[in-house]
């Protein structure tokens, strides 16, 4: 364990970070951690900082297990996940783990700007962060948590990476949650599976993703409900609305929105068995 300590006055413009990350400011948060746009002194390099504070965790056992559990990541080679450069534990029981800068914006801030996206960008996009997801699954690992504000990217390019990566099982993992639900990701992306205690895992991950899809298809999101048992009630139908029902103006090739669909089953065993089999059946498409 790192022989430092972590206050929020480290956190501020001008602090150097284990001994060579520069505090340059607040970056994005996403209510479990706080991170951070900070220099590599020793390259230059810019690099984010995300901060999870010991009192995440209950004693410096889970905090170690975390922060083992998301050093896996390194492991994965894609360039859909953000490099990971270091993960540390300090003394208060504070992690820190440090990873190349996201590309952009988020997808929640662009559709902030922009509504909606039209079914070929979008498709090319979700073919892009399944490639990721094959990686990654591959390896053992799941993202967990696949929504707007994990996805980055500049404008339609080819530049889209997963931000906190691995971070909602690595917790689920680290603290021992069994069947408790605390941490099922963000009741709105996740499977119906999950609202009953189930971990985060593989198709999981894709269900996440086909309801950003179909949310930034349409603009709307799927299911309806302001809070977790109205979501759950909501999720409780064999499968989503049809896109028409929820988006009258809004024309969606019927192929795209089947694929979609077909991910979104509230039966585990209706949904694509893999990300490879979701990705070829978009490819498929051909779009373009």
């Amino acid at each position: 364990m790192a022989s430092s300590s972590l206050s929020l006055f480290d956190l501020t413009p001008g602090k150097v970070l284990l001994g060579h990350y520069e505090v340059r400011g607040p970056h994005r948060e996403n209510g479990m951690s706080a991170a951070f746009t900070v220099i590599d002194q020793r390259d230059n390099g810019r690099r984010e900082l995300q901060a999870f504070p010991g009192a995440l965790f209950e004693g410096a056992g889970q905090a170690n297990a975390f922060a083992e559990k998301i050093r896996a990541w390194s492991e994965v080679q894609s360039d859909v996940l953000l490099h990971l450069h270091e993960v540390r534990v300090l003394d208060d029981g504070a992690v820190l783990v440090v990873t190349d800068f996201p590309p952009g914006i988020s997808l929640r801030a662009w559709r902030s700007a922009h509504g909606r996206m039209d079914a070929a960008p979008a498709v090319r996009l979700a073919v892009r962060l399944l490639r990721g997801l094959e990686a990654s699954h591959r390896a053992g690992l799941v993202h967990g948590d696949i929504k707007p504000e994990t996805i980055w990217f500049r404008d339609e390019d080819e530049s889209a990476v997963f931000v906190d990566a691995g971070v909602t099982p690595s917790l689920w993992a680290a603290k021992h949650l069994g069947t408790r639900t605390a941490l099922i990701g963000t009741p709105f992306y996740a499977p119906l599976e999950q609202f009953s205690g189930e971990s985060p895992d593989e198709l999981s991950d894709m269900y996440n993703l086909a309801t950003v899809l179909y949310e930034l298809l349409t603009g709307v999101l799927p299911w309806a409900g302001k809070g977790y048992i109205e979501v759950f009630q909501s999720k409780l139908q064999p499968g989503p609305p049809p896109m028409r029902q929820l988006a009258p103006h809004v024309e969606v090739p019927a192929a795209v929105e089947a694929a979609i669909a077909r991910s979104l089953r509230g039966k585990r065993d209706e949904r694509y068995a893999s990300a490879s089999e979701l990705r070829a059946a978009l490819e498929a498409l051909k779009l373009d």
